[in-house]
């Protein structure tokens, strides 16, 4: 019997918690890029010095990402895919034309973006040593206080709206990356239908078809329920155990009863 499609109601969707799962290497850049950038955007934007701290930090994170392999060929190459992908939706019948238009636009607008930056489009921010020596020390646990970068303690000290400026113009370097991860991992998450599932005691388990490789797993739960998964998947199989959170202090134990989840294979 085939699982029944569902597709939430918003109310519901804002009392429940997603759990994300990546399936391959590059979906997990993908998500911890999209999880630093939005970090960065929202302590940016709280005009305080321990926000600037963290959007800093935010930063750096996405800077580490990105120093390793080529980054910005695997998002092209993705956003190249996915296009190739959407246009065959073109041909099929009950598609809304206008909304698919929309979205190739703005997939086409961000593959430009990013290609018109050059194989240097990080320079900047690694030759700038004001940024190496807040990296140099912020491994050290307290490395970034006043009296080992008084620099730093200085732009700190400056107006929220020049701290603002300053980080903003570092992220102009890193914006069309960052962006068109979020409009990919969007594209990917919407590209699936999500459906109704139930963890018999608990456990659930399904086989993955091969000819359709799946890049991210979401689980979704009612918020109040007291519940997380715990996801092991490779390509080709999903196992998924819920376990019953009891606080901070006490382990939490495998649920024993039937779980009812909505589950969503993004390919």
């Amino acid at each position: 019997m085939q699982p029944t499609p569902v597709e939430p109601q918003v109310e519901a969707a804002r009392r429940s918690v997603v759990y994300e799962q990546p399936l391959n290497e590059r979906m997990r850049t993908f998500l911890r890029v999209e999880f630093l950038y939005q970090q960065a955007l929202y302590h940016n934007a709280t005009p305080n010095p321990w926000s600037s701290r963290a959007a800093v930090a935010s930063l750096l994170e996405i800077l580490a990402i990105t120093s390793r392999g080529d980054a910005r060929s695997e998002v092209l190459k993705e956003l190249e895919r996915q296009l190739v992908v959407l246009r065959d939706y073109k041909a099929r019948p009950g598609v809304d034309t206008g909304r698919l238009g929309a979205v190739m636009a703005t997939l086409t607008q961000r593959r430009d973006e990013l290609s018109a930056s050059a194989s240097n489009w990080l320079t900047r921010l690694r030759e700038s040593e004001f940024l190496a020596a807040i990296k140099h020390r912020i491994a050290i646990p307290g490395g970034t206080c006043e009296f080992d970068l008084p620099d730093y303690f200085h732009w700190l000290s400056q107006p929220a709206d020049a701290r603002q400026e300053d980080f903003n113009r570092w992220l102009s370097s890193i914006r069309p990356f960052c962006e068109s991860i979020g409009d990919l991992l969007w594209v990917t998450r919407e590209n699936s239908r999500p459906r109704r599932e139930v963890a018999v005691q608990g456990t659930f388990q399904i086989n993955f078809e091969r000819d359709v490789p799946i890049n991210l797993l979401r689980v979704m739960m009612p918020g109040e329920s007291g519940l997380f998964p715990e996801i092991s998947a490779s390509h080709h199989r999903c196992s998924i155990r819920f376990l019953q959170w009891l606080d901070v202090d006490s382990r939490p134990i495998q649920a024993d009863a039937d779980v009812p989840f909505v589950l969503t294979c993004c390919s």
